[in-house]
């Protein structure tokens, strides 16, 4: 027996990107969220460092697109970027209007600081270090609040549903064991990043690229997915985690810097930016110090205690408990897989190249990152073109959802074939393909070996019958499609940096 649900707008996701999304969905309109998990287990949740705004006096929209488009290294779709920083602050405001408790100044203004990348200050943030989780639980509140916006936890996404035009309107899920058809006008995927392809990640355990292949396979454009950022500076611990701690960017953005084992700086002589240079760069410039060392350090002993207590007590917290005091002492730091820069390819309304549609967040591509992300654009990203999504459908006369269901019932499979080996060897292989094909520093040879590799993985996968098989059959779809746009693209661009040898 198959369940089935009817809603207008089905938003698969419940971070950042989809509930600014639902917010602005006309009242009139039902609105769906379905999670595989809970809402603390999105990448907006763990979100540091802040939302990239040009709301300082000093600074304009200009300056934000100009930052912008350098640190995408000439591959950012500029009208994009322009959009982004034009309607940016705005969306912000919006943010403050909806009780998100931003942090401020002396003067009761916003405070903001800087970042990476950024040659102004133009982050706010909120709960110092904690600006994701402050903003998902401000508009969490709201969204449950509105009657039009209902939450379907524990359900699990396994394709999308298409019409004969190749429309999307709705989806095929597993919750508790069962089937079930969710009939929708709208889908709005909303499912974050991939980062569980890579074994060391900051990405939560949810992160295993179901929207981009789900997108992937109901026949979507994948766009720039070569470009896979990694974050400069990831928590070192010797004994392998599940999720990677991210040593926010920000502590940089208020004097911290880098040193090798010896104890030198070495980005200065790197970039002009030194330890604020983009992440890909700072990156690289980590890793060939690694040839050495397991670890580089981060010196944040310059910056006054009281000020970086406050400003950092997620960080300090977590810090303290593996017996480093940051106030005292030098941070143990690496590359982590952060962020993918490409995905689901959409306009300038987070349409995706099939009608019905949506992609937001992470899993879309608006080119606003281009060949690299500029550090906290990419939670205005949510806000932006969250919003501009729900405009989209607001405007749109679709007709009603059809009255008949299709039949789904052959769309299951039981398939086991392989039931002697489980899931997470698989998911094994897929993250050490990706550690050592498709990392900070990457070779052509490597890329055309890992490609091979993983097309095994997929043709030796049995039929998903399980969500754990199904998340897995999705990280290697999501592998591949990193790999092979990889493959395809034989010079260095941003975060994409290919060794010649």
């Amino acid at each position: 027996m198959t369940d089935q649900i009817r809603t207008d707008v089905l938003i698969v996701g419940s971070g950042l990107a989809g509930l600014y999304t639902a917010l602005h969905i006309d009242k009139r309109l039902s609105v769906l969220f379905t999670t595989k998990e809970s809402v603390d287990s999105s990448s907006s949740w763990l979100a540091q460092g802040g939302i990239a705004a040009a709301i300082a006096k000093d600074d304009t929209p200009e300056y934000h697109v100009e930052d912008t488009l350098l640190a995408g290294a000439g591959f950012c779709d500029e009208a994009a970027v322009r959009v982004l920083a034009a309607e940016g602050p705005e969306d912000v405001r919006r943010l403050a209007e909806m009780r998100v408790p931003f942090d401020l100044d002396a003067e009761g203004e916003l405070a903001i600081t800087r970042e990476g990348g950024h040659t102004r200050n133009r982050i706010v943030h909120a709960g110092g270090d904690a600006t994701g989780r402050e903003t998902v639980r401000a508009l969490m509140m709201l969204a449950a609040n509105r009657a039009s916006i209902s939450f379907l936890g524990g359900c699990f996404i396994t394709g999308l549903l298409t019409g004969e035009n190749g429309s999307v309107n709705g989806a095929l899920a597993l919750r508790g064991g069962r089937k079930t058809v969710i009939s929708a006008r709208f889908v709005v995927l909303a499912t974050g990043g991939l980062g569980q392809i890579y074994s060391n990640t900051t990405n939560p355990l949810a992160a295993t690229g179901d929207g981009f292949a789900l997108a992937a396979k109901a026949g979507a454009v994948l766009r720039d997915m070569e470009f896979v950022q990694f974050h400069p500076t990831g928590l070192y611990s010797a004994e392998p985690s599940e999720r990677a701690f991210l040593i926010s960017e920000a502590v940089r953005g208020e004097g911290a810097v880098l040193r090798n084992k010896v104890g030198e700086r070495f980005m200065t002589g790197v970039h002009p930016m030194a330890d604020l240079a983009p992440r890909d760069i700072v990156s690289r410039a980590i890793v060939r110090e690694l040839k050495d060392a397991p670890f580089v350090s981060l010196d944040a002993t310059e910056i006054p205690a009281e000020r970086l207590l406050q400003r950092f007590p997620t960080i300090a917290a977590e810090c303290a408990a593996r017996g480093i005091d940051i106030a005292r002492d030098w941070i143990p730091v690496r590359p982590v897989q952060h962020y993918q820069v490409g995905g689901v390819s959409v306009n300038l309304h987070a349409q995706t190249t099939l009608p019905g549609l949506y992609a937001v967040g992470e899993v879309s591509c608006t080119g606003v990152h281009g060949a690299n992300r500029l550090a906290s654009n990419s939670m205005l990203e949510c806000l932006v073109f969250g919003r501009r999504a729900a405009e989209t459908m607001n405007s749109e006369q679709y007709p009603s959802t059809n009255e008949q269901l299709p039949n789904t019932e052959e769309q299951q499979t039981t398939d086991n074939r392989d039931a002697g080996v489980t899931a997470g060897v698989y998911q094994a292989k897929i993250r050490r393909i990706c550690d050592e094909y498709a990392g900070v520093i990457r070779t052509v040879s490597g890329l055309t070996r890992g490609l091979a590799e993983i097309e095994r993985v997929l043709a030796d996968l049995p039929e998903p019958h399980t969500r754990e098989w199904a998340e897995t059959r999705n990280m290697a779809l999501s592998a591949r499609a990193v790999l092979s746009a990889a493959r395809a693209r034989r010079e260095s661009a941003g975060t994409h940096y290919i060794e010649k040898l």
